[in-house]
C-alpha cells in the first residue's frame, strides 16, 4: 500500500535517487539513464542495475525494497530508508528519524517506475 495519500512525484524521486544526503542510490546501484548526469558519472555495482525497475517490478515491490530491504533479504546491505526500529549504530541525533520520508519513498517508487529500458537498449 503506497505510505501517502499524494501519488508520488517521479521529477522528485530521480532528485532524491541523485541526492547525496537522502536517497544516494547510484552509490551502489546503476541507472544507464543518469550516466550523462554530472551526479551520475560514477555509479555502484553492489546493488542491482536500476535501469529497467520499472519493466521488471511493480510498485508495491520496489516501495518494499525502499521501506525495508531486509524483509525480502535479512543480509542486505541496502540501508533500510523509512524503517526507524531495530537499527543499529544510528548517531543520536537520527535515532527515530526514517532516512527518507513516507512522500519521498512515494517519489522515489513513482522515478523507479519510469525507468524502462531493457538490456538491448
Amino acid at each position: 500500500m503506497p505510505l501517502t495519500q499524494t501519488p508520488g512525484d517521479a521529477e522528485n524521486g530521480r532528485a532524491v535517487l541523485l541526492d547525496r544526503e537522502r536517497g544516494h542510490c547510484l552509490l551502489c546501484h546503476q541507472v544507464r539513464q543518469l550516466a550523462d548526469h554530472r551526479d551520475g558519472a560514477f555509479q555502484g555495482d553492489i546493488g542491482t542495475d536500476l535501469s529497467d525497475a520499472g519493466a521488471r517490478l511493480g510498485a508495491a515491490y520496489l516501495r518494499a525494497r525502499v521501506v525495508d530491504p531486509t524483509t525480502m533479504n535479512p543480509a542486505t546491505v541496502m540501508p533500510a530508508y523509512h524503517r526507524t526500529q531495530k537499527l543499529h549504530a544510528v548517531a543520536p541525533a537520527y535515532r527515530n528519524q526514517p532516512i527518507l520520508s513516507a512522500q519521498e519513498v512515494e517519489d522515489l517508487v513513482a522515478y523507479l517506475l519510469t525507468l524502462q529500458s531493457t538490456a538491448d537498449d
